[in-house]
This record gives C-alpha cells, structure tokens and sequence, in this order.
C-alpha cells in the first residue's frame, strides 16, 4: 500500500463528490425561478439514494468477480470482504477507497439525467426512477466496462466514464424528454435561466471536480494522473472556446451560458481520452467538441423534443464523440496500459470503441424506457398541468427558492 497513492485518492474522491452538489447549482440557475429547489433537490438527493444502494448490493454488482461478461457477483454484498487492504482493482491504494471514489461516479450518473426531464417530473416518480434504473442499467454497465465484463474484454477504452457515464445516462434522458413530453408552453413562452451566475458557479465547481473524476482514475499519483490532468484542462478550455465562437457565429453573441456549456461539453468528450491522449489531440477533441454539441443543441428544437438542460446534447452526444475520438488519438506511448488508436496505426480499436459506444445506447434506452413505463403506470410519472404552471418547488416541496 502506497500513502502517496491513498492521500491522493482520498482528496479526489472527495472531489468527485464536491460535482454533485456543483450539478445542482448548474442545473438549478438554468431552470425557472418556480421549479429552482425541485431540480436542485433531485441531484443532491442522489447522493442519499445511490449511497444506499452502492452499500447494500450495488458495488458488488459493478465490482464483483465477472459472472459471464454481464454482471458481478453476491461476494461484496453490504461492502462484506470490502476492506482497507489491498482490492483487485488496485495494488497501492485500500479497497474501500476504491469502492468510495467509484460509488462518486454513481451518485452523479443518475442526477445528469435529471437535467432531461426538468421542470415536470413528480418526486416520488424521481426516487423510483433513480433507485431502478441505478441498479438496472448503470451497474450492469459499470460491470462491463470497468467491472471485468464484455466491454471491457473486448478492448474498448473509458479511463473514466465516457461510455459508463455520459453515454449512458445521455441515452436515458433522450428517452425521457420523449416518455414525459414537452414542458407546458415550451417554445410557446419564455423559459429563461433564473440566476446564470450560478450556473457559472456550478459550471466551475464542475469544472474543478472533474481533475479528480479524470485524474483520480489513474488510482495514483503518477504519470498518467498528471497526463489525464492536462488534457481535462486544456479539452475543457478548448470546448468553452469553440461552443462561443459558433453561437457567436450564428447568433450574433457570445453568451456566459455557452461558455459554461463549452466547458463541459470539452469536459465530457476528454473524459474517456483523458489517460490515452497527449494535450495537443486533447485539444482537437474539446474545439470539436465545443461546435458539435452546440449543433446538437440546437437540433434539438427542430426536432421537437424537449431535452430542458440539454442533456443529450451535451454528455450524450459528447461522450459519443469522446469515445471514438479515444479510438483515433489513443497511444500506448503515453499510457503503455492502453491502446494505440487510428492515428498511430490500430484501425480496430475506433470499431471496437463504436461497437461499446452503440451496444450501451442501445441498452439504456430499451431499458430506461420499460423503467419509465413501469413507474408511470404504478405512481404516475408528471404533475398536473395546473401544479406545473404553478411550479414544482411548492406543489413538490412546499418551498420557494427566492423570497422578495
């Protein structure tokens, strides 16, 4: 066991977690001052209800010894045989810090989904929804990419979450902006950010965080934690950069809102690359970034789905790219424990980041949309018509967010 490697882990895991309470503050100044505390309650509640669930059965699940590529097993039930010796997944760190820093990217996988269906859903649909699909569709894909299951077999790259994370929780929220429908007067009436400069706060308690989601997964504090360090820095400037080019370009300003949501697109997309890829591609992939998931966005209202806090577009479609572009710029020059991508001569390793890509969308959205079915017909998954125009902070909570 290694005291540097636990130090460092210890500090990212707590980082991890600091992006939660970051993603309440990003999603709850860019909702309408009505429904502020109801969004910022389901992201900050996740970290209650996945706690639980990561304790009881849901490391093991994602962590267990591999039962036919598909999921763990029963041996880590209640944390049983989790210690603070050494763990399968790490040589120089405890295995109950492995198991804290990865319930972190638990917590929040859900809470991103919760920017989709804004504005709209009932609490209690909320907690059904994040109990169920946490345990149906992200620690079955957890297993399979970090867990020993197919995906990782296969040889497909995520250093810390592309696929696992944003992919997947991207792929659910498309199915619930269309399973809930439209907000009520949604492109009909202004629905404007409430308090942006809390976005912007969120934004960068995000930003800030995303160093230990990244270079936390290196599990130590050696060469490939400072490599995925850089690379998140400079994809994520990089994506601010371009989203406000483009809306600039189109229309005609630069926006705080477009910086923030630069930023983290440039976040999502270097986050499955971030351990494989030197800075300068780490570049390439956050401008790219930056332009395609404004485009995404913007795709959105001539499609006519309503995605509230661009959920889709952004991890979804960003982790997307951020996958296959690990499939173009990785090389195992850079971090011996990967592979090479297209560009330094392994064509296969883009297809098999395809092949993982494609499979997760593919599950999440069958499975999100038989959770969302199932919850609907036992509690119902909306408020009223009259209680949403009224907001979902009093009618849900019997709380307001601002009092004048």
């Amino acid at each position: 066991m290694n005291s540097g490697d636990t130090a460092f882990m210890l500090v990212a895991t707590a980082m991890v977690m600091f992006m939660t309470p970051g993603l309440a503050l990003f999603y709850g100044g860019m909702v309408r001052s009505k429904n502020v505390l109801s969004v910022m309650m389901q992201s900050f509640f996740c970290l209650g209800i996945v706690s639980i669930i990561w304790v009881l059965y849901g490391y093991s699940l994602a962590f267990g010894p591999d039962i036919g590529g598909f999921i763990g097993g029963l041996q880590y039930l209640g944390l049983n045989n989790v210690t603070t010796g050494i763990g399968p997944y790490s040589k120089t760190i405890p295995h109950l810090l492995f198991c804290a820093f990865q319930l972190m990217f638990a917590v929040i996988t859900p809470a991103l989904i919760t920017g989709a269906y804004a504005e709209r859903m009932k609490f209690s649909a909320f907690v059904l929804f994040t109990i169920i699909w946490t345990t149906l569709v992200y620690l079955p894909v957890c297993h399979w990419v970090w867990g020993g299951g197919w995906i990782g077999k296969m040889g497909a790259l995520d250093f810390a979450g592309g696929t696992v994370i944003h992919i997947n929780s991207g792929a659910a929220a498309l199915v619930a902006a269309l399973v809930l429908g439209k907000r009520k007067g949604w492109q009909k009436e202004s629905m404007h950010p409430n308090n942006l400069p809390m976005t912007i706060l969120g934004a960068g308690i995000l930003w800030f965080g995303w160093f230990g989601f990244n270079a936390g997964s290196a599990l130590s504090a050696g060469p490939v934690a400072v490599l995925a360090l850089i690379t998140t820095q400079v994809a994520t400037g990089a994506g601010a950069i371009s989203w406000v080019l483009a809306e600039w370009k189109i229309q005609g300003k630069p926006t705080t809102l477009g910086a923030a949501s630069g930023a983290i697109a440039g976040l999502v997309a270097i986050t499955p690359a971030c351990g494989f890829v030197g800075p300068l591609p780490a570049v390439l992939i956050g401008l790219a970034a930056g332009a395609i998931c404004y485009g995404a966005v913007l795709c959105k209202a001539k499609i006519g789905y309503d995605d509230a806090l661009d959920v889709v577009g952004v991890h979804g479609v960003g982790g997307l790219w951020g996958a296959l572009a690990t499939g173009l710029f990785a090389s195992t020059a850079l971090n011996p424990g990967g592979a090479n991508g297209l560009f330094y001569g392994h064509p296969q390793q883009l297809a098999i980041q395809a092949i993982a890509a494609v499979s997760v969308i593919a599950y999440s959205i069958v499975l999100t949309f038989i959770i969302l079915k199932v919850i609907d017909a036992l509690v119902g998954l909306r408020v009223d018509t009259e209680e949403e125009v009224q907001g979902l902070d009093v009618i849900e909570h019997q709380e307001v967010g601002y009092s004048f």
